[in-house]
C-alpha cells in the first residue's frame, strides 16, 4: 500500500510543483510580490542644493513610496486577474476506514481511499476574463498616472520648502543688517552725548528701537529652524541619530527671479494635454468601460476542459494491490438562463460608474482649468510685487544714507534716521517676499502645466 501511494505521489507532485512555480515565481508575479526596500538616510550633508533635494525626495518621500506600491498593488491584481485564464490543477486525497458497529463494516468493505489530480482550463467565460484584464491594465497605467502627479505634487512641496528655507535664512540677514544699523545709531547717540551735542533722551532712544528689533531676529531665527524641518518631512529624510539631529547643512541658492511670460489658451492647452491627474481619469474611464463587459459576461455561458487522474478503491476488495486508477476527459459547461436579474444588476451599476468616471474628469478638467488660471495670475501678481519692491529697496537705501547725512550735519533728527531706518527693514523684507512668492509662483504654475520637475526629469 505505502509502495503505491508513494509512487502516486512521486508521479503527481512534480506536476504540481511545476504548475505552482510557473505561476508564482514568473516575473511578473516576483515583481508585485517584492518587498519595497527603504535604504537608510544618509548623514546630514555639509552643503545642500535644491537639485539634490528634488532628487533625493523623488527615492525617499514617503508619499511617493506609497504611490509606488500602489503599482505593484496592481501588479498583483494583474497576476491574480491571469490566473482564471491559467489552467488549475489540484491534488485530492482520501482515507476513511468504518468501525464495524456502524453496520455493513464487515470485510470487504470496511475501508475506502481515492487519489485524484484534477485539471481545468477555462474555454470561454463570455469574455469575463478579457474585460477583467483590460480593467486591471488600465487601473495599473491610472496607477502609473497617480504615481506621475504625486511626484509633480511632492516635488512641488519641496521646492515651496526649500524656497522657504532660503527666504527665512535671508529674512535672519535682513534683521541682523538692521540691528547692526541701530547699534551704530545708538553708538552715534552716545558719541554726541558725550561730546555735549545731544541728550538723554536720543540715547535712550536709539536704545529703546534696538531693542524692539530683537523680536523680530529671534522670530526670524525661529522660522528658519521651522522651515528646515518641514523641509526635511518633505524630503523623507529619516535619520535621527544625535549627530544628525544637532547638524544644519548650509543651504545653497538665492531666490533669484526668473523671468517668465505664459499665454492663457497655450497654458490651457498644455494643462489638459499633459497633466496626469486627467490622463487618469481617462484610464479609469477605459476602466469602467471593460467593467461593463465584465458585468454582461453573466448573459453568456461558461465552457471549461476539465480531466485528471485518479487512484481509488476497487469494488468489493480492501486490497491495495486492487486499486483502480485511470484518467478522465471532458467539457463542462453552465449557462445562467435565469438569475432573478443579478447580471442586469451588475450591469447598471458597472454603467453608473462609467457615467460616474465622465462625470468626475469633467469635473477634473474645470478644476484644472480654474488651478491654471490662478496660477497664472499669481505670477503675475508676482511679477508686479518684484518690480515694485526693487525699486523701493533702492530708494529706502538712498533715503537712510541722507537722513544720516544731515542727522550728523544737524540738519535732521534721530527720529528721522530712525524712521527711514525701519522704512529700509520693511523694504527689504518686502524685496524677499516678492521674490520668494514669484518662484513659488512659477513652480505652482508649471505643476499646474503638468511639466515634470527639472531636477526629476529622468525618473
Amino acid at each position: 500500500m505505502k509502495i503505491v501511494f508513494h509512487a502516486l505521489l512521486g508521479s503527481l507532485v512534480p506536476l504540481v510543483l511545476l504548475a505552482v512555480g510557473l505561476h508564482y515565481f514568473s516575473p511578473t508575479a516576483l515583481a508585485a510580490v517584492r518587498p519595497a526596500l527603504t535604504p537608510t538616510a544618509p548623514p546630514v550633508p555639509d552643503t545642500l542644493d535644491l537639485e539634490t533635494a528634488v532628487k533625493y525626495a523623488v527615492e525617499h518621500s514617503f508619499t511617493i513610496q506609497q504611490a509606488r506600491e500602489r503599482i505593484r498593488e496592481q501588479e498583483g491584481l494583474i497576476v491574480a486577474v491571469r490566473a482564471q485564464a491559467l489552467p488549475t490543477l489540484s491534488l485530492d486525497g482520501s482515507y476513511t476506514r468504518n468501525d464495524p458497529g456502524l453496520g455493513g463494516g464487515t470485510p470487504p468493505t470496511y475501508q475506502n481511499w481515492s487519489i485524484a489530480l484534477d485539471v481545468r482550463q477555462t474555454l470561454y467565460a463570455g469574455g469575463a476574463i478579457t474585460s477583467a484584464l483590460d480593467a486591471q491594465r488600465y487601473a495599473r497605467e491610472s496607477a502609473l498616472l497617480d504615481l506621475r502627479s504625486t511626484i509633480n505634487q511632492a516635488l512641488l512641496g519641496v521646492r515651496t520648502k526649500f524656497y522657504a528655507v532660503l527666504f527665512s535664512r535671508e529674512q535672519i540677514k535682513v534683521q541682523e543688517q538692521s540691528v547692526d544699523l541701530l547699534q551704530e545709531q545708538l553708538r552715534n547717540a552716545q558719541n554726541r552725548r558725550a561730546a555735549g551735542t545731544v541728550s538723554d533722551f536720543e540715547v535712550l532712544r536709539a536704545e529703546v528701537e534696538l531693542a524692539n528689533a530683537q523680536p523680530p531676529l529671534i522670530t526670524a531665527r525661529n522660522n528658519y529652524r521651522l522651515a528646515i524641518d518641514e523641509l526635511r518631512q518633505s524630503l523623507g529624510y529619516d535619520n535621527r541619530t544625535p549627530d544628525n539631529l544637532k547638524k544644519t547643512p548650509e543651504f545653497t541658492g538665492t531666490l533669484d527671479v526668473t523671468p517668465a511670460t505664459y499665454e492663457l489658451q497655450s497654458a490651457l492647452d498644455a494643462a489638459r494635454l499633459h497633466r496626469p491627474e486627467l490622463q487618469r481619469l481617462a484610464k479609469v474611464e477605459q476602466a469602467r468601460g471593460a467593467a461593463i463587459r465584465n458585468a454582461q459576461a453573466g448573459y453568456r455561458p461558461e465552457v471549461a476542459l476539465v480531466g485528471g487522474l485518479e487512484y481509488k478503491k476497487a469494488f468489493g476488495s480492501n486490497s491495495f494491490g486492487d486499486s483502480a486508477h485511470g484518467w478522465t476527459l471532458g467539457v463542462q459547461s453552465s449557462w445562467a438562463i435565469f438569475d432573478g436579474h443579478l447580471t442586469d444588476g451588475r450591469v447598471a451599476q458597472a454603467r453608473s460608474q462609467l457615467a460616474q468616471a465622465r462625470l468626475a474628469r469633467d469635473e477634473q478638467t474645470l478644476a484644472v482649468e480654474v488651478e491654471v488660471r490662478r496660477a497664472l495670475s499669481s505670477l503675475q501678481e508676482a511679477a508686479e510685487l518684484v518690480a515694485a519692491a526693487s525699486q523701493v529697496v533702492r530708494q529706502a537705501e538712498e533715503a537712510l544714507r541722507l537722513a544720516t547725512v544731515r542727522n550728523l550735519a544737524g540738519t535732521a533728527t534721530q527720529l528721522d534716521v530712525l524712521s527711514t531706518q525701519v522704512a529700509l527693514t520693511q523694504a527689504r523684507n518686502n524685496q524677499l517676499s516678492a521674490n520668494y512668492r514669484h518662484a513659488v509662483a512659477l513652480a505652482t504654475l508649471r505643476t499646474s502645466l503638468g511639466e515634470a520637475d527639472a531636477y526629476a526629469s529622468g525618473n
